[in-house]
C-alpha cells in the first residue's frame, strides 16, 4: 500500500512493562498493555499489506541534556526517576511488541514525533500522504503527533482502540479533540479494511 504509513507511538518498556518507570511509580499500565497488544497486531497487518511501519520511542540523553524545559520544569519527575534515559533499558520497545525486518524505529526527544526527528521529510521523500497513528499515551505523544501531522496536511487517521492513557477520561477527551479538528477516528478493524483496500489497488 504505497503512500501509507502506520506510526506506532512509544510502546516502550517505560509505559507498558511491569518493570518500567511508570509502573514503578504506581501508575496503572493495564490499559496501555492492551493498546500495545492491539498496536502490535495492527503493525503485523500493516506490514502484510505493504504499509510502512514506523515505531517511535521517546528517549533522552543519559544526562537529560536534551530534555530542555520539558524535564526541567514541566515533567521533572522523568529525570528524577531516570525514565526514558538512553542506555537504561527503560527506553527500549516493550516486550509486548515485535518489530519486523523492514520496520523503522525513530527516537524523539519531545512528545511529537515530528520534533527534532526528520519524520516529516522521511514521509515526504517516501511519497507518503496517508498516516495511521496508534500508541500511548493518547493525550500526550499520540495527540501531539496527530496534531502536527494534520497541520502539515497529511491524511491522518487515529486508530482509537490501539491507543490508551493512564486515565480513561483523559483518553476520551483527547480523542474528542482530535476528532474535532485533526483526524478521522477509526478502530483497528477499520484500519485493516483500509490497508486491504489499498493493497488491492
Amino acid at each position: 500500500m504505497s503512500g501509507s504509513a502506520l506510526i506506532v507511538i512509544d510502546l516502550q518498556r517505560s509505559f507498558c512493562d511491569a518493570d518500567g518507570s511508570m509502573a514503578r511509580q504506581g501508575r496503572p499500565i493495564e490499559a496501555l498493555q492492551r493498546a500495545a497488544a492491539a498496536g502490535n497486531a495492527l503493525a503485523a497487518d500493516a506490514r502484510a499489506a505493504g504499509v510502512t511501519v514506523i515505531w517511535t520511542r521517546m528517549v533522552f540523553a543519559p544526562d537529560y541534556a536534551d530534555g530542555g524545559w520539558l524535564v526541567e520544569a514541566i515533567r521533572p519527575n522523568l529525570k528524577r526517576v531516570g525514565a526514558l534515559r538512553r542506555g537504561s533499558g527503560d527506553e527500549l520497545l516493550s516486550h509486548c511488541v515485535e518489530t519486523g525486518a523492514g520496520d523503522e524505529i525513530l527516537d524523539k526527544p519531545r512528545f511529537s514525533a515530528l520534533v527534532g526527528t526528520g519524520l516529516e521529510q522521511r514521509l515526504r521523500a517516501g511519497h507518503i500522504s496517508r498516516v495511521f497513528v496508534c500508541g500511548v499515551t493518547t493525550s500526550m505523544c499520540v495527540e501531539s503527533t496527530v496534531r502536527d501531522l494534520a497541520q502539515r496536511d497529511f491524511e491522518t487517521y487515529l486508530v482509537a482502540d490501539a491507543c490508551s492513557d493512564f486515565e480513561e477520561e483523559r483518553h476520551q477527551a483527547s480523542i474528542a479533540a482530535m476528532e474535532f479538528g485533526f483526524a478521522r477516528i477509526i478502530d483497528t478493524a477499520g484500519a485493516r479494511r483500509l490497508f486491504q483496500d489499498g493493497a488491492r489497488r
